[in-house]
């Protein structure tokens, strides 16, 4: 797709979203723009390539990193940091995913017909539909979960997820959004950038690819900045840019084979990778949890409701009856997954919530953040609550907590 197809395919979407009757909206309440940098680890701000992040975070607040939550995997934590509810309880919980509710649909990222059915996402309220129920609206630049009519309703604006849209590209629809007449101009607006994320993947996180893309990325947070300022927003903005996840080196020399294990024929692997869930075949089911269960090098394994607390993770009906999780750099899979050369990543996340490598950033700034603070870590689980603050609105009940981040406002 060309930058001036993109541009217009965007462009369109916006105007048909305004034809809706203009809510009341408060001219004084700043408005709230959310950005991802998916994948971006919090070490990388340390390479010296992110100038624009780094002087928001300077210039701002930052948290000295994020932990996400578990499973450390883009679809369950985007959903988390704009519901307050950790994956086990707003039903993603992982990238891909089975439900005997929604029988003969299996959700991944690539089957888009899944990603747009609300029946896999209405279990939570995503930010958007609260800023709408106050009488406001809400954009979204691509974001888990707004392609779906969530309890009945899509952002305001909103586009089909396209990877292949240029990061300028989506820089400039959110400007655009912000060029509304006041009465359609969106209170909350989301952007994300998956750049580092899947460049990490294909090369690692330790490539020169890997560093360029973190270079482009801050491009377009600049081009974000400048437009901003020629706008006159620095002071009616709060911009806080999040990521969901970091990215640790992996090697097809660190792969745990299940077929070594026991029978291939004895279970189904419902998801693969670094987080592996397996069903067993319903006749060998005491054979493949004795033999799964059973201690591993670089690997351990657990049925879904025996996981460690500190997870939070294992009473959705989602999750698969036995987990395995992967040590750092090392991922699960069989010898079908060594096959498939060209499919083997290079990077991936998915590991223990408190690998240092799974860190995830927190910068902010604007009217209703501090400047120059830094402050103590917090749970990404956190992020709902003070989003709701600098909405002025009253958040769904959930699993965070505003006294953790409460440092960060103004």
């Amino acid at each position: 797709m060309t930058f001036i197809r993109c541009l217009a395919c965007l462009l369109l979407l916006a105007l048909a979203a305004c034809v809706r009757t203009p809510p009341r909206v408060d001219r004084n309440t700043p408005t709230l723009l959310l950005v991802s940098i998916d994948g971006y680890r919090a070490d990388y701000l340390d390479r010296g390539l992110s100038p624009t992040l780094a002087a928001l975070a300077a210039d701002g607040v930052r948290a000295r990193y994020m932990r996400p939550s578990f499973p450390s995997l883009t679809f369950p934590n985007h959903y988390t940091l704009v519901t307050g509810l950790r994956p086990d309880r707003n039903g993603i919980v992982a990238n891909i995913m089975e439900d005997e509710r929604i029988p003969g649909e299996r959700f991944s990222a690539t089957n888009r017909t899944a990603v747009g059915n609300p029946r896999w996402w209405d279990e939570a309220t995503p930010l958007w539909t609260s800023v709408q129920r106050s009488g406001r609206r809400a954009a979204t630049m691509f974001w888990p979960g707004s392609e779906a009519p969530v309890q009945g309703r899509h952002p305001d604006y909103w586009a089909h997820y396209d990877r292949d849209v240029a990061d300028d590209v989506r820089v400039d629809a959110v400007l655009g959004w912000l060029d509304l007449p006041v009465a359609e101009r969106p209170s909350f607006i989301t952007l994300y950038f998956d750049r580092v994320d899947v460049v990490g993947h294909h090369f690692g996180p330790d490539s020169a690819q890997t560093d360029e893309a973190l270079r482009s990325v801050d491009a377009a947070l600049a081009r974000l900045v400048a437009g901003l300022d020629a706008r006159g927003l620095r002071d009616r903005i709060n911009l806080v840019i999040v990521s969901d996840h970091g990215m640790v080196a992996t090697s097809r020399q660190r792969v745990v084979l299940l077929d070594d294990i026991m029978p291939r024929g004895y279970f189904r692997i419902v998801m693969a990778g670094v987080l592996t869930g397996i069903a067993p075949r319903p006749e060998y089911r005491e054979e493949v949890e004795a033999a799964l269960l059973a201690p591993h090098a670089h690997m351990q394994c657990h049925r879904r409701d025996a996981m460690p607390a500190r997870f939070h993770y294992g009473t959705n009906r989602r999750i698969p009856p036995i987990l395995c999780l992967a040590d750092n750099g090392w991922v699960i899979g069989d010898r079908d997954l060594l096959a498939r050369k060209s499919s083997f990543s290079l990077g991936e996340h998915g590991y223990d919530i408190d690998d240092p490598q799974m860190r995830a950033i927190f910068v902010g700034r604007g009217p209703g953040l501090r400047r120059k603070a830094v402050i103590a870590p917090f749970d990404n689980v956190d992020v709902y609550p003070l989003l709701a603050r600098l909405l002025g609105i009253t958040p769904e009940p959930g699993d965070g907590d505003l006294s953790h981040v409460r440092e960060a406002l103004r």
